[in-house]
C-alpha cells in the first residue's frame, strides 16, 4: 500500500518550536533525499542537511553490520557550536535534527522519537528503483 503524500512541515515546525534548542529539523530518505523540512531553512540548506544526514545515517549502519552492533537508534554528532541528531523515522527514511550547543540532548531525542510514533506511517519512504523498460520500448537519453 502506497503511503500518501504529506506535507510534515507542521510536525517538525512543532518540534523545533516547543524545544528551544532545536534549530531546524528535516525528514530525509535514506538515500538522501529532502522530503520535508522546519519552516527556516532554504530548501538549499534543507537538501544539504538530507545528503548530510544520510551520510552519516549510512556509515553508522556500516559500523553496525560490520561489527556485530545491531540496528542504528541514533546517531549524536557533536559540533564545535552544535549537535547533528540523527534517527531512523519509518522504512526508508530518518528524521535530522540540528540543535544549538546547550541542547537537553535527552529531551530532543525523546521529542524525535514521539514524533517518529505519531507520525510513523507518514515517514516511510519506498525505495527508489530503476526498472529496466519492458521490451519494445526505447530508453529515454
Amino acid at each position: 500500500m502506497a503511503t500518501p503524500n504529506v506535507d510534515l512541515t507542521w510536525l517538525l515546525d512543532d518540534l523545533v518550536g516547543r524545544v528551544k534548542q532545536a534549530e531546524h529539523a528535516v525528514v530525509l530518505s535514506v538515500d538522501g533525499l529532502l522530503k520535508a523540512s522546519s519552516h527556516g531553512l532554504s530548501k538549499d540548506d534543507g537538501e544539504h542537511l538530507a545528503a548530510i544526514a544520510s551520510g552519516i545515517q549510512s556509515l553508522a549502519r556500516g559500523a553496525g553490520n560490520r561489527f556485530k552492533g545491531g540496528p542504528v537508534q541514533q546517531v549524536i554528532v557533536e559540533m564545535a557550536s552544535s549537535f547533528l541528531l540523527i534517527t531512523a523515522a519509518g522504512h526508508g527514511a530518518c528524521l535530522a535534527v540540528l540543535a544549538s550547543e546547550d541542547a537537553d540532548l535527552g529531551l530532543i531525542a525523546y521529542e524525535m522519537a514521539m514524533l517518529v510514533t505519531r507520525a510513523d506511517r507518514f515517514l516511510t519512504s519506498p525505495q527508489r528503483t530503476t526498472e529496466p523498460p519492458s521490451s519494445g520500448e526505447v530508453p529515454d537519453e
